[in-house]
């Protein structure tokens, strides 16, 4: 019986095999997954013995700060930096010899492009030294240095387990919609940019201008 139309002869290669055949013939394409639970168990039993290695120490590691991530496809978002700047270390007043020390990680090559971002890592930091307990390196009573926490806070210490010592803040994307204000409506963002726009243009003629008349009254 023919096809109907000038058509390509249907010659398709499917390698699955239907009915009772599949079972025999497509097995060699199939992957199972059968050690998921034991990989699950393997992981939580490498968590552990990581944290009890880590012992008094927070289990994920040195504490880093909250960046924003490169291009605008993902800048709005936050994640985790490698370490904190020289200035987000000066401005919360803790010395870079110091703060490799006690957990801090320290990153010499970024830089802070704006105040906002700073003063969160800086926030960040107040918190954490806040929380801070510094255990002797030695026991006895000269095995206790300055800044080294008393032992009588020290006998029950929990150990930070979490995956962020200071878990990273979600930012509220959402804007509740409120009625316009009077001022924002007699406002006009073209006219201030365009006047901007035109200072910026004469700033050069007007300070030429500013000049010759001063000049002019000294005479």
């Amino acid at each position: 019986m023919g096809h109907a139309g000038n058509n390509v002869i249907p010659n398709v290669h499917f390698r699955k095999v239907n009915g009772c055949q599949a079972g025999r013939k497509n097995r060699v394409f199939m992957r199972t997954w059968l050690d998921q639970a034991g990989r699950k168990k393997r992981r939580a039993n490498n968590r552990k013995a990581k944290a009890a290695k880590l012992f008094p120490r927070p289990a994920a590691g040195n504490l880093r700060p909250v960046v924003h991530p490169p291009t605008q496809r993902y800048n709005m978002k936050l994640r985790l930096g490698k370490g904190f700047t020289l200035d987000e270390l000066k401005e919360a007043k803790i010395p870079v010899k110091q703060a490799k020390t006690i957990g801090i990680a320290v990153d010499h090559r970024r830089r802070n492009r704006c105040t906002e971002s700073l003063q969160a890592n800086v926030q960040r930091l107040k918190l954490y030294m806040s929380k801070l307990l510094i255990f002797p390196k030695k026991s006895g009573k000269k095995g206790v240095k300055k800044g080294d926490t008393p032992r009588s806070e020290l006998q029950s210490v929990a150990q930070n387990t979490l995956r962020e010592i200071i878990p990273v803040p979600k930012p509220d994307l959402r804007i509740k919609a409120r009625a316009i204000t009077k001022d924002e409506k007699e406002k006009s963002a073209y006219k201030t940019l365009k006047k901007a726009r035109t200072d910026k243009k004469y700033l050069g003629a007007k300070l030429k201008k500013a000049k010759a008349a001063s000049g002019k009254a000294e005479e």
